[in-house]
């Protein structure tokens, strides 16, 4: 088997479902986003041994709050609060809505009470929170800071490339989209 080095690893584009494989195959962590599950991987090429890597956060409980249940008092963490259809509900009640959607901000602030295990960190506070940074507009925005934000960066390069006059010359976008995308990986180094 060939031996994977550091810098091969973040000169490649890696689905999650890809690096839940490799984590898997190194008995690293196998829950957590795409920027947790680089960051395991990275940690054992770079020689942390595998007994050291802990994940960043725990896994969801599996019993998952009502709609009923959630109330802006409900701790993030520990309660079975996740985003799902319960929750959608919720919050489309909470705002006046018909149809919510969740924002990556909502995400990225739920999962930094998981990684500090804060259970002090209620719903209400989640959604002052996101309406802060919603308010704050041109200010810094937490998606911006976070490593999570490099996992979006593929998402974007396709959109942006998709909507590009000159994507339409190539039958097959996708292939063409991931050729440029590690080239340009290559060339930025």
């Amino acid at each position: 088997m060939v031996k994977l080095t550091p810098q091969e690893f973040k000169s490649k584009y890696y689905y999650k479902t890809d690096l839940v494989e490799l984590c898997r195959k190194f008995g690293l962590p196998v829950f957590g986003t795409k920027a947790e599950l680089n960051g395991y991987v990275l940690k054992f090429l770079e020689g942390v041994p595998v007994n050291q890597i802990k994940p960043v956060r725990s896994p969801l409980r599996k019993t998952k709050l009502t709609t009923n249940e959630i109330t802006l008092n409900t701790p993030l963490v520990g309660t079975g609060f996740s985003f799902n259809e319960d929750t959608r509900k919720f919050f489309a009640a909470y705002f006046g809505v018909e149809k919510f959607s969740f924002k990556k901000e909502m995400a990225i602030i739920k999962r930094q009470a998981e990684i500090d295990h804060d259970t002090t960190k209620t719903v209400g506070d989640l959604l002052k929170e996101y309406q802060d940074i919603k308010a704050e507009k041109k200010g810094s925005n937490i998606a911006n800071t976070t490593p999570e934000e490099s996992t979006y960066q593929w998402n974007n390069f396709v959109r942006a490339f998709s909507l590009s006059k000159k994507s339409n010359l190539f039958q097959h976008k996708m292939k063409v989209a991931s050729i440029l995308w590690v080239a340009s990986r290559i060339l930025c180094k």
